[in-house]
């Protein structure tokens, strides 16, 4: 198999594009112009949006996750090749870390010391509080405080969104606020 086994109880894959299931961000994931409505006091009544990506490099973490891969940094789909798009720290549970962390090392394309370019084989959902646009990341955007929702082993990398949707939700973000 491409992926790992995971054992988790949040990646549902059978979980239709309309269903909901609770997030690790505390909110409730619906649909796949999803809203997530978290539940930390510093961001209630903020509304969040998800984007299925797939992670091209991964770094590994500090603190409590020195030693495992955990920062992961991820792309969308442009054409034939991905761009990326952001990085997230967060979301995925210490065993999910470790689990991922087997794959990656299994899976690194080039490794340049604490960050590893790995094959771009697993897709991500993260969740994002608003984008912008980026000159950090070649896609031309950047999401504004992602995590990881979960991990989507029932979708291949030519399944992930579409720069043409991230230009679709920034327009959408930014034609709100006008």
């Amino acid at each position: 198999s491409r992926l790992p086994k995971l054992k988790t109880t949040r990646s549902n894959p059978s979980c239709a594009p309309t269903c909901t299931s609770v997030s690790r961000a505390g909110g409730v994931v619906a649909g796949v112009d999803t809203a997530v409505v978290p539940k930390a006091p510093s961001v209630v009544g903020v509304a969040t949006v998800v984007v299925d990506v797939v992670v091209t490099a991964v770094e590994y973490g500090h603190g409590k996750r020195i030693g495992v891969l955990s920062d992961y940094t991820f792309a969308v789909r442009e054409g034939d090749r991905l761009v990326n798009i952001g990085k997230a720290y967060s979301g995925l549970t210490d065993s999910e870390i470790a689990e991922m962390t087997k794959w990656f090392l299994e899976h690194t394309v080039v490794d340049h010391g604490l960050l590893l370019e790995v094959e771009p084989e697993i897709v991500v959902e993260v969740a994002f509080n608003n984008m912008m646009r980026s000159d950090r990341h070649n896609s031309g955007y950047a999401l504004r405080f992602p995590r990881i929702v979960r991990l989507r082993p029932d979708k291949l990398p030519g399944e992930a969104d579409t720069i043409e949707r991230v230009r679709e939700i920034y327009e959408r973000q930014h034609a709100e606020r006008t």
